[in-house]
């Protein structure tokens, strides 16, 4: 339990309920947990608050070697091993959404440790922090040997069974007999009832929780190639939705850094619309339509106070995101500063968006979903919006806080928009005045990008119009549409990006020019697998292949990943884990099994 210590990002497993998650790090600590849902303060937050933030640890307090940390099977609970003199120390980590088949009111955190061999001794630490302030609990009490802490809004109980007394703030030694594993049960409130739960209770329900997962996992779609890596990814994507209302959490942790001791440190546990929408695509090539149609239901509920414009992100119940502000005196993840809660894109101008929506929708059309009437309506209005505006400079998909550009990724998106308005109303046969203008506005836009977005002496499409710099994020030209795939400027296009921006191995930079903010980033995960995506889709499929093999390996034995990867360490960077990052991987996967 040393109290300096910084462990890679990488390094942390992952555990939820659907509601909010944690990170656990491998030497049993979890440093992050908010509570009641993954946008509120945390509980445990020494990954960025620092000893002050709060944490919780369960590990060997007697000499150990860490011995390996994963998953068990295709479930979401994460084990940790340590081997002891003459033994061996299993801790096991999951959250509970449901007791007995009944959605649970609020989190239950269930934490099981088991010794082979040998009685182990145990430390057992729960250090919690209420607010952004970091405030000690209000008041401590006990019921019938559970602990009870009360912050107000928030309380929890823990519950160890009659045989253990644990105090917080305070380290707390237990022995651990092989033939008497002790289960820990953290049962979190919100404004409501505390329920207490018994150990052995948890333990069941944890069991239970395993056998659900894994029946979920076997019921995926997928192609004969890489599952492992799906399944844990499709788990992942999974745990960062808020299932009270199918939002999806972009990651749910904030300002971890894209560089160790940088300032570009942003709050990402909030919900945008591109990373529903890429969703809905994975999980309907998997099979999961009930999940499919979840994200979709969120988006029109969220975008309804807006329409026809499409916010850039949005709170989990659909509101808009919280202003961005700086948290005083919280010293960041290894010193990088400042602590951020609240997203400042929440006012900027996005055109990507409504191409992912559109895309979206043709998908589920596709699939052979028909649009219901208010779908369509504001499907419509989403296309005549982007009929009216698409010729108005936005901050593009990376969200750059510099001055507004004509960025092509943005062009090229709004012509999706209109392609797959196109292709829809062309199926339902009701919208002939439309149509007429959005194909017009389609050939338009898609001649103004044609004339002003191409480099003909680099033979390359460029980040923005009568510009020479580049962006990553046009490797998902194939995928549009907008060009024959076997196009020269396609090719062009493809291979100068990966010549120019990339980053060592398979890794790629999203662009090198200045955006507006200072420092640098690491290179940037999702462009990897869009490059593989980009391959794969105009027939290389041999370095598609070989380059989604590097990839796999830099996930390590969890399979998750954050948003960037420093190119010389491959240390994950930036908030963990992302959830655009695990969809580019699907969406590369199912390029590579097609």
């Amino acid at each position: 339990m040393n109290s300096i210590r910084r462990i890679p990002i990488g390094e942390y497993g992952l555990i939820g309920d659907t509601r909010t998650a944690a990170l656990v790090a491998p030497d049993g600590s979890i440093d992050w947990l908010c509570l009641p849902r993954f946008d509120s303060p945390p509980v445990f937050g020494r990954l960025v608050g620092g000893e002050e933030g709060g944490h919780f640890v369960i590990a060997p307090d007697e000499p150990a070697t860490l011995a390996g940390q994963g998953y068990r099977g295709d479930t979401a609970t994460l084990e940790t091993e340590w081997a002891v003199d003459g033994g061996r120390l299993v801790l096991a980590d999951t959250m509970v959404g449901e007791v007995t088949g009944v959605m649970l009111p609020e989190s239950l955190l269930v934490r099981r440790v088991t010794s082979q061999g040998r009685p182990i001794r145990v430390g057992v630490e729960i250090s919690p922090r209420f607010g952004y302030q970091r405030e000690r609990a209000r008041r401590i009490r006990r019921q019938n040997g559970n602990l009870l802490v009360d912050h107000g809004d928030i309380a929890f109980s823990l519950t160890t069974g009659t045989e253990h007394q644990l105090e917080p703030d305070r380290p707390n030694v237990i022995e651990v007999r092989p033939d008497r594993p002790v289960t820990v049960v953290m049962s979190a409130s919100h404004r409501g009832p505390l329920f207490l739960v018994p150990s052995e209770v948890g333990t069941g329900e944890a069991a239970r929780d395993e056998t659900r997962w894994q029946l979920w996992a076997d019921s995926l779609v997928t192609g004969p190639h890489h599952r492992r890596a799906i399944l844990r990814s499709f788990i992942t994507l999974q745990l960062l939705t808020y299932s009270p209302t199918g939002a999806p959490v972009a990651a749910p942790t904030t300002s971890l850094p894209e560089v160790v001791g940088g300032s570009r440190n942003w709050d990402y546990r909030y919900a945008w619309p591109r990373d529903a929408c890429t969703g809905i695509t994975a999980f309907l090539s998997a099979g999961k339509e009930r999940e499919a149609r979840g994200f979709h239901a969120w988006l029109l509920h969220a975008s309804r106070l807006a329409r026809p414009r499409l916010p850039a992100l949005f709170s989990l119940d659909g509101r808009p995101a919280p202003l961005e502000q700086e948290l005083e005196g919280w010293p960041g993840y290894a010193d990088s500063r400042p602590v951020r809660v609240g997203n400042g894109a929440r006012a900027q101008h996005q055109l990507d968006g409504y191409g992912w929506v559109l895309d979206a929708a043709w998908q589920l059309t596709r699939a052979g979903h028909r649009l219901d009437g208010e779908t369509w309506r504001t499907m419509q209005a989403f296309a005549d919006h982007v009929t009216r505006n698409w010729m108005l400079p936005d901050a593009g998909i990376w969200e750059r806080r510099d001055l507004p550009r004509h960025h092509v990724h943005s062009k090229l998106m709004a012509w999706v928009a209109l392609d797959r308005a196109i292709q829809i109303a062309e199926q339902r046969s009701d919208t002939p005045r439309r149509l007429t203008e959005w194909s017009a506005a389609a050939g338009i836009l898609g001649d103004e990008i044609a004339r002003r977005a191409f480099d003909p002496h680099n033979g390359c499409y460029t980040a923005a119009y009568e510009s020479q710099d580049l962006d990553a994020a046009l490797l998902l030209l194939p995928w549009t549409g907008f060009e024959p795939n076997d196009s020269p400027r396609v090719a062009g296009t493809i291979d100068t990006i990966r010549r120019e921006l990339g980053a060592g191995g398979p890794l790629l930079y999203r662009y090198r020019d200045h955006d507006g903010l200072t420092g640098r980033e690491g290179a940037f995960l999702p462009c990897s697998f869009w490059l593989v995506h980009a391959l794969a889709m105009t027939g290389q499929r041999s370095q598609a292949e070989t380059l989604f093999e590097e990839l796999l390996g830099l996930g390590g034995e969890l399979g998750l990943y954050a948003e960037e990867m420093d190119p010389v360490t491959h240390d994950h960077l930036g908030n963990y884990p992302q959830a655009l990052t695990h969809s580019a991987l699907l969406q590369a996967a199912t390029a590579l099994n097609d």
